[in-house]
């Protein structure tokens, strides 16, 4: 099975703003980074497709021809618990600076850690495996696509985090 992952577009909250789990307003640009990604979508011949509850990932994926694409829980972005909402510059927390050492393993303060966020994944993907789809599209988060893409083998954990696709942007993997 092919799954093509797209990640949300450009959210208006700004810069530096930690908003994993948070429901953030989209950026003016979003119709036109919609299309975009639409067009790139165009032509691929989908069985079926699914989102993450978030507004950011849904509304993408009805602009591009799923309004009724099924929602999972577990295609959230990571849950950035008490740092939510805040400016990475801001938060007074002095676990911010153990988790800027070590991101892919230590968790954010009431939230999730990467490997919490790579089990759930794993664990939709591996559902979807025993599917009967041949082509399937997953609107969600750029964290969950990293995720996403160790699950499959496509690089490894050291620079995982290079791989992550630009806002709107896609990345394939197989589910064999």
């Amino acid at each position: 099975m092919r799954v093509t992952l797209v990640r949300h577009t450009s959210v208006a909250v700004p810069r530096g703003t930690c908003y994993g789990w948070s429901d953030v307003p989209l950026a003016d640009t979003f119709e036109e980074e919609a299309s975009a990604t639409r067009q790139r979508l165009q032509g691929m011949g989908f069985d079926h497709a699914f989102t993450s509850p978030l507004t950011r990932a849904r509304r993408l994926a009805a602009f591009c021809g799923f309004p009724d694409a099924t929602v999972d829980d577990r295609l959230r972005e990571m849950n950035m618990g008490a740092w939510e909402m805040q400016r990475y510059d801001e938060i007074r927390d002095e676990a911010l600076q153990k988790w800027y050492a070590d991101y892919m393993h230590l968790r954010a303060t009431d939230g999730e850690s990467f490997p919490m966020l790579r089990r759930r994944v794993g664990c939709f993907l591996d559902e979807l495996r025993a599917l009967t789809y041949r082509h399937v599209v997953v609107f969600a988060h750029g964290g969950v696509i990293v995720a996403a893409g160790l699950h499959a083998g496509l690089f490894s954990e050291t620079d995982a985090f290079s791989h992550q696709p630009p806002f709107g942007g896609v990345m394939e993997i197989s589910m064999e």
